[in-house]
């Protein structure tokens, strides 16, 4: 089950119903001590140098508690309560260059602005590069507006404790959150409150896609329609393909102008590649169609815009659309009968919208649920930084996978084919919430999973492992 982002209100009340069913705090914090270790030897090497910074609070209970799991690490505490008397203690320990700092200074019940000494700490702190594992919250950052309180901890990973708290979604938090983990099973009772926002792990898609019948032959799993591809634009439809073979739909129909086609045609072999033309006509039995990747040539014919249009409007099957034909869809809230899915990025979201990705970022609930309404109620996946997936109404989901190196040209148009490919089947269009929230998660993860092994991997390298990372 995805876990919802609260407010700080919440995770007090959660707590406190926690400690009223018998459950006890020294057994929780054991449990996050031993989760946060996980985190930390899995950012170190054997012989490294781990410096624990410890509060007053439980967040300093919970950093100290993960030091008797690191094992195979030097470590050093440094229990701080006074920063100025604790200032010179800190600047000896960071001289000996610690790998990483377990951050466990502040938590979320942090209600004023830090003074000056704190500010120095902290700067002092973020100033020596280290990567930096916070507990729960970085220190001094606020849990519900995501704002510093006059300075806060730069950390490289924050392990958040039971669920994700909503200030660490803002856009004003992620300098400072860096990649965000939920610690979900640490002896908390299930969270009994409700949120409008979801974190995804990996166990929602436990048991998704579900297994083919053994009898199943390729009639069975989807006949998928791509229009994409334009002089100089090549490359998008390639990769869209890609995408859509390793979702396994039954038959792929690529459409590419004439410009395009040669090179589009000489790079996919299972994809069926045909040139496009005015008079299209699309398979009578086509389950799904995506559009838009690689139509940027300014000698793409009107036609192909109007036909963005009538698909939307008209198609009973799924239409995915990304990139350039995005702006060519009606905004009158009439989006036909079938599934409908747009893939802006904030840049994209903001032509939409008719405004600046930077208040696209600002408030990227509120821009994805216009989006949705304008263009019919549509299913949006707003791409980014933890990617948001839902629509005018009812519950957003925050997708936890991926990585910066995702920001390469390429791999939106390869999330879309593979998106595409899977949306194209009769059995995953039952519940396209998860199945689009499931593509997203497994684009993400592919890219954790190359960036553990490898810094300088491509987009094609990504085009390999897409599909393949168990839930």
């Amino acid at each position: 089950m995805p876990v919802p982002v609260i407010s700080i209100a919440q995770t007090h009340e959660w707590e406190k119903a926690t400690w009223t069913s018998g459950q006890t705090e020294a057994e929780v914090i054991r449990r996050v001590g031993l989760a946060l270790s996980k985190h930390a030897l899995q950012l170190t090497r054997p012989g490294d140098l781990i410096l624990i910074l410890a509060g007053a609070g439980h967040n300093g209970e919970d950093a100290r508690s993960a030091r008797e799991h690191l094992r195979d690490r030097r470590v050093d505490l440094l229990d701080t309560r006074n920063p100025e008397t604790d200032f010179s203690r800190l600047s000896a320990l960071l001289s000996l260059e610690p790998a990483l700092i377990i951050d466990g200074l502040f938590g979320i019940g942090i209600n004023r602005p830090l003074d000056s000494a704190w500010r120095r700490f902290i700067d002092t702190i973020n100033s020596s590069r280290a990567k930096v594992l916070a507990v729960d919250i970085p220190s001094g950052l606020d849990a519900d507006s995501g704002n510093p309180q006059g300075a806060a901890i730069r950390a490289s990973v924050t392990m958040t404790v039971g669920a994700p708290k909503k200030g660490l979604l803002a856009s004003a938090a992620w300098p400072y959150v860096g990649r965000l983990e939920v610690a979900a099973d640490v002896g908390l009772i299930p969270c009994p409150v409700a949120s409008e926002w979801a974190w995804t792990l990996p166990a929602d898609f436990a048991g998704f896609p579900p297994a083919r019948c053994v009898a199943g032959h390729k009639g069975d799993f989807g006949h998928l329609a791509l229009i994409c591809g334009s002089a100089g634009y090549h490359g998008a439809a390639v990769l869209a393909g890609r995408g859509a073979q390793r979702a396994q739909p039954g038959l792929i129909s690529l459409y590419t102008h004439d410009t395009a086609y040669v090179p589009v045609a000489a790079q996919l072999q299972s994809v069926m590649v045909h040139p496009w033309t005015t008079s299209l006509e699309l398979p009578k039995k086509i389950s799904a169609v995506f559009i838009g990747p690689g139509l940027a040539a300014p000698e793409l014919p009107d036609a192909v815009r109007r036909l963005a249009a009538t698909l939307w409007r008209q198609l009973e099957a799924p239409v995915i659309v990304d990139a350039s034909a995005l702006d060519w869809l009606p905004q009158d809230a009439n989006a036909g009968n079938g599934i409908r899915v747009v893939t802006p990025h904030p840049g994209e979201a903001a032509r939409l919208l008719k405004t600046t990705a930077i208040e696209i970022q600002a408030d990227r609930a509120g821009a994805l649920r216009r989006i949705s309404e304008r263009l019919g109620g549509c299913w949006v996946l707003l791409k980014g930084h933890q990617s948001l997936i839902g629509r005018d109404q009812g519950e957003l989901f925050v997708n936890s996978s991926g990585n910066p190196h995702l920001a390469q040209g390429g791999a939106g148009d390869l999330l879309g084919g593979y998106m595409a490919g899977l949306l194209c089947q009769p059995a995953l269009q039952q519940d396209p919430l998860r199945t689009i929230r499931f593509a997203v998660w497994q684009h993400g993860a592919a890219a954790d999973r190359l960036q553990c092994s490898r810094s300088n991997w491509t987009v094609e390298d990504l085009a390999n492992e897409l599909g393949g990372i168990p839930s």
